[in-house]
């Protein structure tokens, strides 16, 4: 005979008892104090994390006592000359080189040990050496106590490759402001082509939105999918399920958490999302204005907007619900905490095909891997940036992703339902397996 339980899971969902639960969930979360201390705390943090550091680098400035051997007689001039213009094109900042040339002794084994001594008594900060050599292989000797001042070591291996590219032309009987013009290299202005007309339009701004809504769902997800897994192990920790589960079935209850602590996130990233609009408008706003007249910014329709709000929500429960499935299969924290790496990992997979989409957003590829569910709250976003596709794609993958959401809820609640009453004891994968073909 079946159990009750057993019976009532038989039953069609009770939309009012999974709004109820839900609204429990959410307003148990959004009441807390440390919700809003998050909420308001992370923005502040992320944002020092991400400007001030950028910001410092750019306000530093650091003076590098630079020996240059030079044993062509020729490089000296051309690389002081080359240093100095960069340092003025940026005003003086990040690094001054304050470069004194030398010639080559006689003894050259002797100078080069001066030169170690000088380097760490610390009367110098770097010296090299170039001669024919550098000029005919392009490979120059650098030695410093620090090599890893990677920024300087390229401003001055810019200046050395401009140097000795001038003094190569020469040797070659070419006037060097003649053949450099006729070396430039070719670059493409990309123009995006739609219905309504063309427009200049950056083609790195697909692969930027679909990064952008991976870290975005990836922040979230770290952070709330925690509390999606805490919260499906709490009722078998507190004892509560014994009342709740006489009042609702498991699918109902793990429907419920889903969406009350789904809406909780998405509540605070909303939050976190208006306030990054606010303090970037006025920047972009500027940027806009000293865009070319016939460039543009990308085109975004209403319904574009809404299919990516609608992946990224669809997206959240696709890796929350794996949580909740890590959840509904312990009885503790600790228990689950092995295995709750699984869904975070998960998220990665789509970046995988990022670049083979981006290179062919219409291919085959990128069709099918817009269909599978753990892959399509991002791929699927980024077709759309990319070049809009038909509307049945669109409209599959989100009946797919709601209907992969579906099962993994079913599945979640096939196992809690029983395993719900069991205390003290972790199930067996074997056990897991009956649970869910007899339930």
């Amino acid at each position: 005979m079946r159990s009750e339980a057993e019976g009532r899971g038989r039953r069609g969902v009770n939309p009012k008892k999974v709004w109820i639960l839900a609204k429990r969930e959410y307003l148990s979360r959004v009441k807390s104090k440390g919700y809003w201390i998050g909420t308001l705390v992370l923005p502040v943090v992320l944002a020092a994390l991400m400007f001030l550091p950028a910001l410092i680098f750019s306000q530093s400035t650091s003076q590098l006592d630079l020996v240059m051997v030079d044993a062509t007689g020729r490089l000296g001039e051309p690389v002081r000359q080359g240093l100095a213009e960069r340092a003025e094109r940026a005003d003086g900042r990040i690094v001054n080189f304050a470069l004194t040339v030398a010639e080559p002794a006689a003894d050259v084994e002797a100078q080069r040990a001066e030169l170690d001594r000088r380097l760490l008594d610390e009367e110098i900060d770097a010296w090299l050496w170039v001669d024919e050599e550098t000029l005919s292989q392009g490979e120059v000797e650098f030695r410093a106590r620090n090599v890893s001042n990677t920024f300087s070591q390229s401003v001055l291996s810019r200046s050395l490759t401009d140097a000795a590219r001038g003094l190569r032309l020469e040797d070659a009987g070419l006037d060097p402001a003649t053949v450099e013009p006729l070396l430039e290299r070719i670059d493409l202005t990309t123009f995006r082509v739609s219905d309504k007309g063309s427009a200049m339009e950056s083609g790195e701004v697909g692969f930027l939105f679909a990064y952008g809504l991976f870290f975005l769902m990836y922040i979230v997800l770290l952070m709330w999918g925690q509390q999606v897994l805490q919260g499906v192990l709490e009722e078998k920790n507190t004892r509560v399920v014994e009342v709740i589960v006489s009042a609702t079935t498991p699918f109902e209850l793990m429907m419920g958490k889903l969406t009350g602590i789904g809406a909780a996130a998405l509540t605070q990233f909303s939050l976190w999302l208006s306030c990054i609009v606010a303090f970037t408008a006025p920047g972009l706003m500027a940027a806009v204005a000293t865009l070319p007249e016939d460039s543009g910014l990308p085109e975004v329709t209403v319904l574009q907007a809404l299919y990516v709000l609608a992946f990224f929500v669809l997206g959240f429960f696709v890796y929350a619900s794996m949580y909740a499935a890590v959840g509904s299969a312990f009885n503790t924290l600790q228990e689950a905490q092995h295995m709750a790496a699984i869904p975070t990992f998960t998220l990665i997979a789509p970046m995988l095909f990022l670049f083979p989409v981006i290179n062919d957003s219409g291919g085959t590829l990128a069709l099918v891997t817009s269909m599978v569910p753990i892959l399509s709250p991002i791929i699927m976003p980024l077709r759309i940036a990319i070049e809009m596709p038909p509307a049945w794609q669109v409209w599959l993958s989100l009946a797919l992703t709601g209907g992969f959401i579906w099962l993994m809820v079913s599945f979640c609640a096939r196992i809690y339902r029983t395993g719900i009453l069991m205390y003290g004891k972790k199930p067996t994968f074997k056990e897991l397996w009956r649970w869910l073909r007899h339930a």
